[in-house]
């Protein structure tokens, strides 16, 4: 999934004409802590809430105003791991997207984003979650895989995390089988560290509350 595939309409970029009272008005409306420049295609960079607050003159067009994020941003091609990593070191509620001539085309908002993670998480999918410990040299993916597909199960998603101060590594694996019994009795065979499972009953509807209460957190 590519930045141009996450763009929202929702939120129209100010000019430099606009004044900072209305960039004020749009954050609250829109729900965002800043908001992109835009004149004639060409981006000029963010404006946030604390540029406008700390200069206290609202009333004043924002091409007075500095920058305090000057041009945060990603191109249309780039991958939604890219996006993600941009939007999380930056502690960004959006982020405005050029194509390849640096024309603006829109913006990809947090809420958005979480969004599609969520898709790519599987969260909405039935199934069953089960949390391994592993050394880093220990890891295989194949030979996970092959562990979960000889129950008949199959991996709707994964990731790894690496413990800190460590060489360990923590492997998430969401299958489509909600019976996880025989999986977990296959890595315990092969005698995988298991850190935790989860069934649909107990953790799909966890995963969905803290989805929906984060969703509803950014909609406050």
């Amino acid at each position: 999934m590519l930045a141009i595939d996450l763009i929202t309409d929702e939120i129209p970029p100010l000019k430099t004409s606009d004044t900072g009272e209305k960039a004020l008005l749009w954050m609250e409306e829109f729900k965002v802590n800043e908001l992109p420049i835009v004149n004639h295609n060409e981006f000029l960079g963010l404006v946030t809430e604390n540029d406008i607050l700390d200069a206290n003159t609202p009333k004043e067009a924002l091409g007075n105003h500095e920058l305090s994020i000057e041009k945060p941003m990603v191109y249309a091609h780039e991958h939604i791991y890219a996006v993600i990593g941009k939007v999380s070191e930056l502690k960004l509620s959006l982020i405005p997207v050029l194509d390849a001539q640096n024309n603006y085309l829109g913006t990809i908002t947090l809420s958005k984003l979480i969004d599609r993670i969520s898709h790519i998480a599987a969260i909405d999918e039935p199934g069953g979650i089960v949390e391994l410990e592993l050394n880093s040299n220990d890891y295989s993916m194949i030979e996970i895989a092959n562990i979960i597909e000889s129950n008949d199960a199959k991996i709707l998603s994964s990731y790894i995390t690496q413990v800190p101060d460590s060489t360990k590594l923590e492997v998430t694996i969401k299958t489509n089988q909600e019976d996880l019994s025989g999986i977990l009795q296959t890595f315990n065979r092969y005698q995988y560290t298991i850190v935790a499972s989860f069934h649909k009953s107990s953790a799909d509807d966890e995963l969905r509350q803290r989805y929906d209460a984060f969703m509803h957190y950014l909609n406050i």
